[in-house]
């Protein structure tokens, strides 16, 4: 029997922000279906970032060549212009194009204070929030742009947490947090608008309640025992690997009408049921649907239906 063809091959993607989490996953399902996935990071085998995580964006670029694809490290930081403009150069001058844009850049879960208001919240660390998820997207899309227009097609993924239905009547987390979010969604908006006209696509993204290594490690269980966190967090069994937000942006890019999702803000369980994709263990986790209707009415934990 032949083997199946893989979706993307031929394509070039930019995954920034692509060293742990829903960046990494996104870049191997990307490989998985034969792209070249440049990821960026700042946490490498010879210095780590503030997080000071053992994740790299090396070790992200060799899952991505493992999954089927072609990873390529590049360490950059995406506050500073003049790194970004040096990297869309090199992919420009060793691709000739640019496919995929996945603006994934946050680095924020050091610096935002659940429930705190904007006068009680360290002011240095919320503006820096504000720059590590703002800033860098604006950064990227700047530079990146010219590329992935050079050819017709392209999609631009603007990753954030929560629906733009979800998000606008509900607080999230605090004041910086809140904005973070929201200014993400509008990115997607706005670049919609810029690039609808110019032959490309730009969608927010939002995963469920990811089971991202820094989740699993403030649970105290790993990705092979993640259910024994459901006794202390029961809400935690509508949780999703970064590879189900993976997938559904590797759907994205493969689909020849992706442009019908221009501007819109999508969830990876919305995408699972228009694509037919599931997370690695062959659930389709639904989890924006799942607060709406259990966890924010306060009903018990019961993923039935839901995954």
């Amino acid at each position: 029997m032949a083997e199946a063809r893989r979706t993307l091959e031929g394509k070039v993607a930019l995954v920034a922000g692509a060293t742990r989490g829903a960046g990494r996953g996104m870049a191997v399902q990307l490989g998985a279906q034969g792209a070249t996935a440049y990821v960026t990071g700042r946490s490498t085998r010879g210095s780590r970032s503030e997080y000071d995580r053992p994740e790299t964006v090396e070790e992200t670029a060799e899952l991505v060549t493992a999954a089927g694809g072609h990873g390529i490290a590049v360490v950059a930081d995406h506050l500073v212009p003049g790194q970004v403009e040096a990297l869309v150069g090199r992919i420009d001058a060793e691709q000739g194009r640019l496919d995929v844009l996945v603006n994934d850049i946050w680095g924020g879960e050091l610096l935002f204070e659940w429930d705190t208001p904007v006068w009680e919240h360290d002011l240095d660390k919320g503006l820096r929030l504000l720059r590590l998820a703002v800033e860098t997207h604006a950064v990227t899309s700047h530079f990146a742009m010219p590329l992935l227009l050079r050819e017709p097609g392209g999609l631009v993924v603007e990753m954030t947490d929560g629906t733009a239905e979800y998000n606008a009547g509900r607080y999230r987390v605090s004041f910086f947090y809140d904005i973070a979010k929201s200014a993400v969604l509008r990115m997607a908006f706005t670049l919609g608008h810029e690039l609808g006209p110019r032959g490309a696509t730009a969608v927010a993204l939002t995963p469920g309640w990811l089971r991202s290594e820094m989740m699993l490690d403030a649970f105290g269980v790993t990705e092979a025992n993640w259910r024994d966190a459901l006794e202390k967090v029961p809400h935690f069994a509508i949780s999703e690997t970064p590879s189900y937000v993976g997938r559904a942006v590797a759907a994205l890019a493969a689909d020849p009408e992706v442009s019908r999702w221009n501007g819109q803000s999508l969830s990876s369980g919305q995408l699972a049921r228009v694509y037919g994709f599931t997370d690695l263990d062959g659930s389709g986790p639904d989890a924006w649907r799942y607060l709406v209707e259990v966890q924010d009415p306060g009903r018990p934990a019961d993923p039935t239906g839901y995954r």
